[in-house]
């Protein structure tokens, strides 16, 4: 049923056929949304609220449960690269894990720390980045494990 909608989503997006728009200041793109590949998968939806300052959006879906994260990304320039930008931020977390992982409900504090490259002349962006987290709550902790390689379309 996940792949199902995150296909479906996808589908949607390729389909609406939308321009792509620009910031005026960094990115060359608005607003992106696809998948995120890591252990599972997840969608990604990403929008500049100005500049070079994003708001990332990814649901987490994997066999031992679900996360919800919420990340704030300043993006900066790759000299001598066009379209490559790094990006850094904090952000936060809400997991619902089954009994292989926990059994409950947690939430936690999250940092990212990434590369973004957008396409010159094709609303594709790839993204690859480490988001290192720390959740609350009986036998948890730090987690370095969580971040993964973005695939999305931009419009």
């Amino acid at each position: 049923m996940r792949k199902i909608l995150m296909t479906t989503c996808l589908l949607l997006v390729f389909i609406s056929g939308q321009s792509q728009s620009s910031n005026d200041k960094g990115s060359s793109y608005r607003t992106a949304l696809g998948v995120k590949v890591w252990d599972g998968g997840g969608i990604s939806f990403k929008h500049f609220v100005n500049g070079n300052n994003a708001l990332e959006l990814v649901g987490y879906f994997w066999s031992q449960g679900m996360r919800i994260t919420g990340l704030y990304e300043i993006h900066g320039p790759v000299s001598g690269a066009n379209g490559l930008q790094w990006y850094i931020g904090p952000g936060a977390h809400i997991g619902f894990y089954n009994s292989k992982n926990g059994d409950g409900n947690f939430a936690g504090i999250d940092g990212v720390l990434g590369l973004d490259y957008k396409f010159n002349g094709a609303p594709i962006n790839i993204s690859l980045d480490w988001q290192p987290s720390f959740e609350f709550g009986n036998n948890r902790g730090f987690v370095g494990s969580w971040g993964g390689l973005g695939i999305r379309y931009t419009f």
